[in-house]
């Protein structure tokens, strides 16, 4: 009865895990540029001891462990604003931003400026360009962005965003602030620039809603289990204590 209850005692802690993802994917529903976050599980089979002396092998104990948590980068819905400094990316590549940690991804491409021009992220961390970060003086006017990230303005050629890709996206790891960190950052080649546009969050409310109840019934059906199984131990503790009265 032991090893049944720590078998639904790991299911639980696995559900909790993934409510825990769940409730986060919800949270940035309206986050621009989030990507919705996946948990992956895996059967861990404990290994027991074998005596030879005993007339059948102890049975294998299956318990539930989570393996990973996946991102899900499809594109998110681009919705067009009009602001000339909200740029948005169409393909798989990200923006390259500059913080107090180093250098940072981030799909969010709805940019701003800074009190002294230069442009910057949500955060306030200045957006890198090919030549490090991109500044304004304050009598330009006209911020022109083109579909590979060349920045213009009314004085001319400022640049272009440092658009890069991954050749395994799933080795990036959150860092908060809607950033990611890690990877080894390629020149983007399939990504293009949309100015004016910002990318939605890919979260789907009604699919993130009803897994948030499935996980909440499955968790209920484990905690009832548990329950019934602490009943059987504490009638079978009752009736070997009867009989040896």
């Amino acid at each position: 009865m032991e090893n049944a209850q720590l078998i639904g005692l790991s299911r639980q802690i696995a559900l909790q895990r993934q409510m825990d993802v769940v409730a986060n994917n919800m949270a940035n529903i309206n986050t621009t540029g989030f990507k919705a976050e996946n948990i992956l599980f895996e059967e861990y089979v404990m290994p027991v001891a074998r005596d030879r002396d005993f007339p059948r092998l102890d049975q294998p104990l299956s318990y539930v462990q989570d393996w990973a948590t996946t991102h899900d980068l499809s594109s998110g819905a681009m919705v067009q604003t009009g602001n000339e400094l909200d740029v948005g990316l169409n393909g798989d590549g990200f923006f390259a931003v500059q913080t107090q940690a180093g250098e940072r991804w981030t799909k969010s491409g709805a940019f701003q400026l800074s009190a002294n021009g230069t442009l910057v992220d949500l955060n306030g961390n200045p957006v890198l360009g090919e030549g490090g970060p991109i500044q304004f003086a304050p009598e330009e006017t006209g911020i022109l962005i083109a579909s590979d990230g060349s920045i213009s303005t009314s004085a001319g050629p400022k640049g272009r965003l440092r658009l890069v890709e991954f050749a395994n996206p799933q080795a990036l790891t959150r860092e908060g602030s809607n950033l990611w960190a890690g990877g080894q950052p390629l020149v983007a080649a399939n990504s293009r620039a949309m100015q004016g546009f910002t990318e939605k969050s890919n979260v789907s409310g009604v699919t993130e809603m009803a897994e948030m109840i499935r996980v909440q019934r499955a968790y209920e059906s484990a905690a009832n289990l548990a329950q019934k199984q602490d009943e059987l131990r504490r009638t079978a503790i009752q009736r070997l204590g009867d009989a040896n009265a």
